[in-house]
This record gives structure tokens, C-alpha cells and sequence, in this order.
């Protein structure tokens, strides 16, 4: 089997290197054989690019792919799914607040038949790095309103750590441009009758000096969503 992981980036100059180190130190469990690295550029106007172009030079399983306008992350996600080969995607984001050490225990309940989604929750008691105060009141309140919506019970559906199966990818069409990913494709994960296993994870959320992006508008648009897709496809 392989492993697609999926890396959005903008402007991570200063992690992209060590987060690439982490996925590849990662030693994957049968039936994992295979994995593949596909990170797509959101036209970063930083020294992100050359350091990734480096990166590919001197890795066989690394892709890097990019966009000429900055887009958001769910165009850069979705770019990496049409170009994905994996029976199974993960999706990473550039920073450092997730730790690539968590795969295997992402991956158990795919390998076992427990699941087809499964999403690293930051609030089952893994450890973790305090978060901003009001984001974490947002990530609550979004994840309220999908469990209304879609009658679930998830914890934190605003989670980085999103893996799934092939046969969810091949049927969701991402449309959502930028932070409007995440609930997005919960949404239609859940719609289409796939129950979402949540796993524990670490977690070392970043300060907006360190380049942590999201901002409370974004808010707007994840509700927006959440409501849009229980409705529409």
C-alpha cells in the first residue's frame, strides 16, 4: 500500500525543512511499503520554493508542485489530491504544531477496518502546546454546529491531521478555495455516510509572530460553509 501525504504551503521558510525531516523519519507499518510526499507551493513569496526545489533534488519520493497566484489552502489541497497515487491520504501542514509521529496511530484504525476517515483530535488528552483562548472557543463552537448539522459527535473538526481513504477521495470534489477546506470536506465525508474515527495527538500551536495564519474572519467563512454543504453538494 502507499501513503500519500499532503503538504500545503505558504511561506514556511522557517520549518519546511525539519517538517520534511520528520515525514521521512517516519517508519511506516505493513501493509504500508510505499509513501509519497506531495507539497504544492501557494505561490510563497519567501526562500520557501528554492529550499523545496533543493529538497526534491535529493529525494526520490518528494513532489513539489505550485501554484502561480496564491490560492489557499484547500486550492493547494486539492491540487495535491489530483495528483495523489496513494490507497490513503494524509494531509500535513507545513508548520510545526503537528508532529508526523502521530501517523501510525492515524493510520491503526484505516489498517484494521475500524474506519475510511480518521481525524487527529487535539482535545482526547494528547499532549499539548496551549492554545489562544478564542481560537479554541471557535474550534468548539464549529465543531458543535457540525455534530447539529450532521448528527456526530466529533471533537475538533478544524484538526490539521485528515486521513482517508481512496475511495473517499475519488468521490469529493473540493471546491472551497482557502479555510473553508476543513469543514468542507467533513462535511462531505459525513454526508456520504462515513463515520469519522478521532485519535488523540500532540499538538504546539504557534503564535502569530511565528507565523500562524488563521484569523477570527475566517470564522465567517467556516460557518458559511458548515451551513452551505449541509445542503448543497
Amino acid at each position: 500500500m502507499r501513503l500519500s501525504i499532503l503538504i500545503p504551503v505558504y511561506n514556511e521558510q522557517a520549518t519546511i525543512r525539519e517538517v520534511l525531516d520528520r515525514v521521512r523519519a517516519v517508519a511506516l507499518a505493513p501493509p504500508f511499503d510505499e509513501k509519497e510526499i506531495i507539497v504544492v507551493d501557494d505561490c510563497s513569496t519567501d526562500n520557501t520554493l528554492a529550499m523545496l526545489a533543493e529538497e526534491q533534488a535529493t529525494c526520490s519520493d518528494l513532489q513539489v508542485l505550485r501554484h502561480t497566484q496564491n490560492r489557499g489552502k484547500g486550492a493547494a489541497v486539492r491540487t495535491a489530491l489530483e495528483h495523489a497515487t496513494g490507497d490513503v491520504m494524509l494531509i500535513q501542514d507545513a508548520d510545526l504544531e503537528y508532529d508526523p509521529h502521530d501517523y501510525p496511530a492515524l493510520l491503526d484504525p484505516i489498517l484494521k477496518g475500524r474506519a475510511q476517515a480518521v481525524y487527529g483530535s487535539r482535545f482526547l488528552g494528547g499532549p499539548r502546546r496551549t492554545m489562544f483562548f478564542w481560537h479554541m472557543v471557535g474550534n468548539k463552537l464549529f465543531t458543535l454546529v457540525t455534530n447539529i448539522l450532521y448528527d456526530t459527535i466529533l471533537s475538533d473538526v478544524e484538526t490539521c491531521y485528515k486521513v482517508f481513504t481512496r475511495e473517499i477521495a475519488d468521490q469529493i470534489q473540493i471546491k472551497s478555495p482557502r479555510w473553508g477546506f476543513d469543514p468542507e470536506i467533513t462535511a462531505k465525508i459525513l454526508k456520504r455516510g462515513y463515520r469519522v474515527y478521532e485519535v488523540p495527538i500532540s499538538y504546539a500551536g504557534r503564535e502569530y509572530h511565528e507565523g500562524k495564519k488563521i484569523r477570527w474572519r475566517d470564522a465567517f467563512v467556516v460557518l458559511w460553509t458548515l451551513l452551505k454543504y449541509r445542503f448543497v453538494d
